[in-house]
């Protein structure tokens, strides 16, 4: 992928990143994710006023970026491109609850203003993802998580616990069992996108 000499340092590192992930490199998902995840939380909870689905849609917005990040053309920065399909897909949502949304007006490099003041206690997973697979893929891949995420999904998908009676059992804050309860569902995100993409 060319570098854009227009674009400034902070969207030129973006691109050598999406090159990387484009390469097979699962870890430059990560990064992206990792880099934007709060800046769009807070986007979608501008527009939307509802943190649970503000985070359903932010992980929505990234599954769709990176399924599509073949089709990305560097012409804009990459946030520029992320930030549309985020709110385009708020939009979508909004409008099957038959919602109006919150105008919020995204330019380019304002990403950099918007402060990652989003505490991880309030993070709780995506659902969409793990719907959309089989159960017998998302066995295969929970079995490759490390032990303390594979239980935590074991308890929320497979047995249907609450948070509440998942931080019983673990003997956790229910902060912690959100926060890891959203890194296993990054971590399941980027082996769904990679086994999708066929990398």
């Amino acid at each position: 992928m060319e570098v854009e000499s227009g674009l400034s340092d902070k969207a030129q590192h973006d691109l050598k990143v999406i090159e990387r992930a484009l390469n097979g490199d699962s870890r430059a998902y990560t990064e992206l994710l990792n880099r934007y995840r709060d800046s769009v939380y807070y986007v979608m909870l501008r527009m939307i006023n509802n943190p649970s689905d503000a985070e359903d849609l932010t992980i929505e917005a990234f599954g769709k970026a990176f399924h599509n990040l073949a089709k990305y053309v560097p012409s804009h920065a990459f946030s520029t491109w992320l930030f549309r399909i985020a709110t385009n897909n708020c939009i979508d949502f909004m409008r099957r609850k038959s919602q109006s949304p919150r105008p919020f007006d995204h330019d380019e490099g304002e990403e950099d203003e918007v402060e990652a003041t989003v505490a991880s206690d309030m993070i709780a997973p995506d659902e969409l993802m793990i719907n959309r697979e089989t159960a017998a893929s998302l066995n295969r891949i929970v079995k490759t998580l490390k032990p303390r995420y594979r239980r935590l999904i074991e308890l929320r998908y497979f047995e249907d616990y609450s948070y509440e009676e998942i931080a019983s059992e673990l003997s956790l804050p229910i902060g912690t069992v959100k926060a890891r309860l959203f890194r296993a569902k990054v971590l399941i995100l980027n082996m769904v996108q990679s086994k999708s993409s066929g990398i």
